[in-house]
């Protein structure tokens, strides 16, 4: 169900109960210069924060469009329930003490109050509008009234509060809590906050993903309008919480799920606050950014060797200027300066508006995007006036060739505030700290998501039972994925019969664990199966042929996720799989260029491919293997997951030499 929050979060008339928390509300929309009415509501007090109270909100002139709730947990369900029947346009709901302290019935009962009306949280600080200056916001906070700017949306309070104190320049439109999100969630939440056309992108601090689906659409939706969207996302999933124990689950884990969910998703991710204010920056002026070929100017080399240094952690690329391009910056620059990207220009044009100008244009017209390394001196103790020329010829070069241009300060205090937000008023985007704008810059590169693509609809967990491994291989072989020829049988004695018909060399296996290795559970290279020792533990037994020629061994897993809908993992192989972490995690449903991009970007992918003289694996047969899993994996819900661990690549062919399978008990 998608609400009208327009009210809500754009209010023309607005309600305050409480007292504290209502006073609070009070004094922040009459700073902000909020034009329209403010009515508070007490039972007993005749004022509130200097403004005439009314008894109840029967007594109100009207309905409200939105409303700050700050009484009780128990009285703010009356509340919600009577303001939804006098047509009230939405409400923040601050109590806290709902599921998240173990009462979900009393939350179930505010969403049942509100019935259509919006509610954000409960559990929840409110909404800052700073384009209408609307808040119904409890505190403090270090915003100030905008034109356009950007959205951020966050699941906690102090994170977003602290957001609010940046002295970058940033422009914000509004600032979003979540709370519990019992009835409005993440995506529509979102969605109404980039409808409006002065939001130019949107940032968020989020915990959990509610609806996947939901929020892939959004952010579809969001990208063909220009407006990106950056994320940092807390409490990443942890491995356990799949009851199939397996290599899949670890690496699947630890926010490999979500940093996959939102690459496919054309989201940014960011790790830290201060990446995710500077990437809100560029997405605030450029919007996502269309090329990685950046260009780096300094005048000095040891910024040049920084950006050289730090762009080796980042996915941006720094090639060598053109040769037109190193004849004309040689005309201007003379033979002493080294032409080169990252570019020390020396300070031979220092002051000389229109050289550096034509410096700064001939360097930026051969790339993408360019940075241009400044940090103009504090204006408390120095003159910075002598660096104008330079911050001109930057904005200059901008608009001569069309390309996004960056000042960016080596240490983020090294660009004063009021120049910050001068500089963004005229169309350009400072960065602070070399470091953080890199990142930024790689992020803001994301690239858009596959048109259409949703995750498929997480489902709730069930309980699990491992299937055997000789019905596992038969599922694998129905799905169309080579399989040894093998045998089984309950016993070791009833096995060595079936077996006679097999080619040496022979892999015996017992069944019944999860992990056979360590279990001590497999046994290569045998020439028959006379005499072997029972396994302890062992409930069953499979005998296959070995498979010979391998050139590689690949790891490949997919497993319900609970928010996800279902991943995909993918790793060398082996029992090494965890020790080495080299593996890339996609949610379903992928490509199969999209599974052989996962696979080049293995850093062992040389392996693969040839490495000093060794034969190639068939990659092909791999990519086939592993869409003929997930084409079985999406057409049968009972499959709780499938890992084949190794899948043996040979030069021809590629072959499931180990099936674990977890279904539906």
């Amino acid at each position: 169900m998608t609400r009208d929050l327009s009210r809500l979060l754009r209010p023309r008339s607005i309600a305050v109960l409480g007292s504290t928390w209502a006073e609070n509300v009070i004094a922040q929309t009459a700073r902000m210069g909020f034009a329209g009415p403010v009515w508070p509501v007490h039972p007993t007090k005749p004022s509130i924060g200097g403004l005439t109270a009314y008894p109840s909100l029967a007594a109100l002139p009207g309905a409200p469009d939105a409303t700050f709730i700050g009484v009780n947990r128990n009285a703010t369900v009356d509340v919600v329930r009577e303001l939804a029947a006098m047509g009230a346009g939405g409400a923040i709901c601050f109590a806290s003490g709902w599921t998240e302290a173990g009462e979900p019935e009393l939350q179930a009962r505010l969403v049942a109050a509100a019935g259509g009306m919006p509610i954000l949280g409960p559990n929840c600080y409110g909404v800052i509008n700073y384009l209408d200056g609307a808040l119904l916001w409890p505190d403090q906070h270090g915003g100030r009234r905008v034109e356009r700017g950007v959205a951020l949306l966050s699941q906690s309070s102090n994170i977003v509060i602290n957001l609010t104190m940046q002295a970058r320049g940033l422009p914000v439109a509004y600032v979003a809590c979540l709370g519990n999100a019992a009835q409005v969630g993440l995506a529509e939440l979102a969605g109404a906050l980039l409808a409006d056309d002065r939001v130019t992108a949107l940032g968020l601090y989020v915990e959990g993903i509610d609806d996947a689906p939901a929020f892939a659409a959004l952010a579809e939706a969001a990208r063909a309008a220009g407006k990106g969207i950056v994320a940092i996302k807390a409490g990443k999933t942890e491995a356990g919480r799949s009851a199939a124990a397996s290599h899949t689950a670890a690496l699947a884990g630890g926010g490999a799920a979500s940093s996959a969910f939102l690459r496919q998703a054309g989201v940014a991710e960011v790790a830290t606050l201060s990446e995710l204010l500077e990437t809100l920056k560029v997405y605030h002026v450029h919007g996502p950014l269309a090329g990685r070929r950046f260009c780096s100017l300094s005048c000095s080399g040891g910024e040049a060797g920084l950006v050289a240094d730090l762009s080796a952690k980042v996915a941006l690329a720094f090639p060598p200027p053109s040769a037109a391009q190193r004849g004309r910056l040689g005309e201007i620059l003379g033979p002493i300066v080294a032409i080169a990207n990252p570019l020390d220009y020396h300070t031979f044009i220092w002051g000389d508006g229109p050289r550096t100008t034509d410096v700064f244009a001939t360097m930026l017209a051969g790339y993408d995007a360019g940075i241009f390394v400044i940090d103009p001196p504090r204006p408390d103790r120095c003159d910075p006036s002598s660096f104008q020329p330079a911050l001109d010829a930057i904005e200059a070069a901008g608009r001569l060739t069309g390309k996004p241009a960056f000042p960016v300060a080596s240490l983020p205090e090294n660009f004063d505030e009021d120049l910050a937000i001068a500089t963004l008023a005229r169309g350009f985007a400072p960065l602070m700290g070399l470091e953080t704008a890199l990142a930024a810059l790689s992020a803001a590169t994301t690239p858009a998501g596959q048109a259409g693509w949703r995750p498929v609809p997480a489902r709730v967990a069930q309980a699990v039972r491992l299937l055997p491994e000789g019905a596992a291989k038969a599922r694998l072989a129905a799905a169309g994925v080579a399989v040894p020829r093998g045998a089984s049988a309950p016993t070791l004695a009833g096995l060595v019969p079936l077996a006679a018909g097999l080619t040496p060399p022979l892999a015996l296996k017992g069944l019944g664990f999860a992990h056979k290795t360590e279990a001590g559970a497999v046994r290569l290279g045998l020439a028959t199966l006379d005499g072997q020792a029972e396994m302890a533990g062992a409930q069953g037994y499979l005998a296959e042929e070995m498979v010979t020629g391998a050139v590689a061994e690949l790891l490949v897993g997919l497993r319900r996720d609970p928010v996800y809908g279902v991943t995909l993992t993918l790793g060398l192989g082996g029992v090494t799989a965890e020790v080495l972490a080299d593996t890339v995690t996609l949610v379903a449903p992928v490509t199969a260029d999209e599974v052989g991009a996962g696979l080049r970007k293995l850093r062992l992918w040389p392996l693969l491919d040839g490495y000093r003289g060794r034969p190639k694996a068939d990659v092909a047969a791999a990519v086939q293997a592993v869409m003929a899993l997930q084409r079985a994996m999406l057409a049968d819900t009972r499959l709780a997951e499938i890992e084949v661990n190794p899948l043996i690549l040979r030069e021809s062919g590629a072959v499931a030499v180990d099936a674990v399978i977890w279904e539906d008990a």
